[in-house]
């Protein structure tokens, strides 16, 4: 069994899936209210972007992978698009649909894992990946799936924390690494999760890495956005054949 990261750790893949499927298991209640304190609320903006460089149009089918508590998607959803839900974790898939619920949606939620979609090939407009894509074992099978369901000429959209800018490192790795996990244990009574969350970001791919990524699972015309000084990257790419 190949060893894997989970945050500065090496241990094996299953290992990390296990370990990942517990830290989303315990941060599922209070994940919408930490994200909000943990980013001053920016989170809200990220994803806003986001939902504007997706280019949603009404009655097109979209894939939200790893869709959490579900804010890409309810956003997907006001545009008129036909959402699908999906997440690994059971917890936090629930925690999406009874949001949409309490929205008035009833979206279709399927629980599965992103290296194994249960969906057929070119069946989506739109597939997108929300602050999931560092949490996977095999991103690069991950992004390939993703490219697998894409219709021709749709599009992936990747965000995702990144790179920050060179003169912001000490800064965001004192706050990061330190102040998060404290906010974590105060709030939601886990530092360790939050502390494998700051972690798995400094081992995620930076913007160019993960843009080749994209490349290479077929997608063209790849590009990418930072926004708040690359603490966050938006990445979109298109399967033109």
């Amino acid at each position: 069994m190949a060893d894997t990261d989970f945050g500065f750790e090496r241990i094996s893949e299953d290992e990390k899936a296990r370990r990942v499927a517990q830290v989303f298991d315990r941060v599922a209640e209070r994940y919408d209210l930490m994200n909000d304190l943990m980013s001053f609320g920016l989170h809200r903006l990220w994803k806003a972007f986001a939902v504007s460089v997706a280019r949603i149009r009404p009655g097109e089918r979209v894939l939200d992978v790893a869709s959490g508590s579900g804010d890409l998607a309810r956003a997907f959803a006001a545009r008129g698009a036909d959402v699908w839900m999906t997440d690994i974790n059971g917890p936090m898939l629930a925690r999406g649909r009874d949001r949409m619920l309490d929205a008035g949606r009833h979206l279709p939620a399927v629980r599965c894992d992103a290296e194994r979609l249960p969906f057929a090939d070119a069946r989506f407009d739109c597939v997108s990946v929300g602050f999931g894509l560092r949490n996977m074992t095999h991103k690069s099978a991950a992004l390939a799936e993703m490219a697998r369901v894409l219709k021709p000429g749709g599009r992936l959209l990747v965000l995702e924390f990144s790179q920050v800018w060179k003169p912001l490192q000490k800064p965001y790795d004192l706050y990061s690494l330190h102040v998060l996990p404290w906010l974590g244990g105060r709030v939601a009574g886990d530092a360790a999760a939050y502390r494998y969350l700051a972690e798995s970001i400094r081992m995620h791919p930076d913007q160019r890495t993960l843009a080749a990524m994209l490349e290479r699972a077929g997608l063209e015309q790849v590009e990418y956005f930072n926004l708040a000084a690359g603490v966050v990257a938006v990445h979109r790419g298109y399967k033109l054949g």
